[in-house]
């Protein structure tokens, strides 16, 4: 049902200190964004805020994002997501939920992209991130790739 990965995250304390340190190890280059602005985040399905820094690279064929969250304190160092392209957000949605991963974060940026994150650590060990592929996700994919492209020649 999701495919294949497009991206896996890590939960890190700072993520220009993590962006260095990944890469020493060969990937990125990295893009950092502070304190990414989100329209209607729900948190287990209740409203609430997420607050999170994030920095961008390419890893071979996977996008790894590194991922600082501010609110909700609390979150675990380590692996956080593994994320997937999805054809119907909704549709994926339920179905995660029916195999008893339910959402634990919802939001919008604010050029109208949807992510939605499931709790899948009782099964996998980690969330499972979803989102349709819109122009400015494939955008930042495509800029992400190509900036680890360049620095490769």
């Amino acid at each position: 049902m999701l495919g294949e990965p497009i991206q896996i995250a890590y939960a890190v304390n700072d993520v220009e200190a993590a962006a260095r340190t990944w890469e020493n190890l060969g990937a990125g280059p990295f893009f950092i964004r502070h304190h990414i602005e989100l329209t209607g985040a729900r948190l287990d399905g209740k409203p609430g805020r997420f607050d999170h820094s994030a920095a961008y690279g390419q890893w071979g064929e996977v996008m790894v994002e590194l991922i600082e969250v501010h609110v909700p304190a609390g979150t675990p160092l380590g692996l956080h997501h593994v994320a997937f392209f999805v054809d119907d957000l909704a549709e994926a949605t339920a179905a995660l939920a029916d195999r008893g991963w339910p959402e634990a974060i919802a939001a919008s940026t604010p050029t109208g992209s949807t992510f939605i994150i499931h709790d899948a650590r009782a099964e996998l060990g980690h969330y499972v991130e979803i989102y349709e592929e819109t122009d400015s996700i494939a955008r930042l994919y495509a800029m992400v790739r190509k900036a680890a492209a360049e620095r490769a020649q």
